[in-house]
């Protein structure tokens, strides 16, 4: 069972932090402007296998991801000198594939998707427990590429080619560049054209996790997907309606 302190945040399992220190070491960039947070979850993430490097302000956090070109970030949205979307879309500019996980205390809808159009990958809303935060840093790190993909590398769908090796996209010779979580999205689709998947199914096998019912976030993934695949083409992402998403040639 997880131990838990007076914060009410459940702390991981010894046996859950030794196989992950069985892994590559991985660097996490946690930029939070609460001292007591950062310092606790600083703790969890060493804890889990994970070495840390911390920041307290927006011009800090873009600095240091620019320096040490960590493997994920953990960004809370609201920081005292810029907003974390601010920082977030800097640290695009110099690592688009950087896997973000943003931290918010505001829980609208609207918030969300202002969040994850910036760019990041993935939320928390406060209050949150550790584990659910080392949860889905390592579904971020396995959707950015730490997973060895399955034999044969290059899926071909159409005029559309997606390389899981170097995790570049291609469509009808044009390089597309998507985000980690977006990755992922297209390679679910194009392992299985043809075929119709759910919502359901798509949130278990990108996300890892139960999603709580929150099925807008396949929508606005997709949706993304649409914007980048078929944006002035012959469309390869058809919505079915009742049924889910489906992936074929144009």
């Amino acid at each position: 069972m997880s131990r838990v302190y007076a914060t009410g945040i459940p702390f991981p399992t010894e046996r859950s932090a030794a196989h992950d220190a069985e892994r590559a070491p991985v660097t996490v960039l946690l930029v939070d402007d609460e001292a007591m947070l950062t310092e606790m979850m600083g703790m969890v993430l060493r804890f889990a296998g994970w070495e840390v490097v911390t920041a307290a302000d927006g011009r800090t956090a873009v600095a240091k991801a620019r320096e040490l070109r960590p493997d994920v970030v953990i960004l809370d949205v609201m920081l005292p000198d810029m907003t974390g979307l601010e920082v977030l879309t800097r640290m695009r500019e110099h690592q688009p594939h950087l896997p973000v996980l943003l931290l918010t205390a505001k829980a609208t809808v609207q918030d969300r998707i202002a969040g994850l159009t910036a760019g990041g990958d993935d939320y928390v809303t406060k209050p949150f427990s550790v584990e659910e935060v080392v949860l889905r840093v390592r579904a971020l790190l396995r959707r950015s590429g730490g997973e060895s993909p399955e034999p044969g590398a290059r899926l071909l769908v159409g005029d559309l080619t997606l390389d899981q090796h170097s995790h570049e996209v291609h469509r009808d010779g044009e390089p597309i560049t998507l985000t980690a979580t977006e990755f992922e999205l297209l390679r679910l689709f194009m392992r299985n054209p043809r075929r119709v998947l759910s919502k359901t199914h798509i949130l278990e096998q990108v996300w890892s996790y139960d999603f709580g019912g929150r099925a807008n976030v396949v929508e606005l993934y997709v949706s993304y997907l649409r914007k980048k695949i078929d944006n002035g083409r012959a469309p390869m992402i058809h919505t079915m309606r009742g049924a889910g998403y489906v992936l074929k040639p144009a």
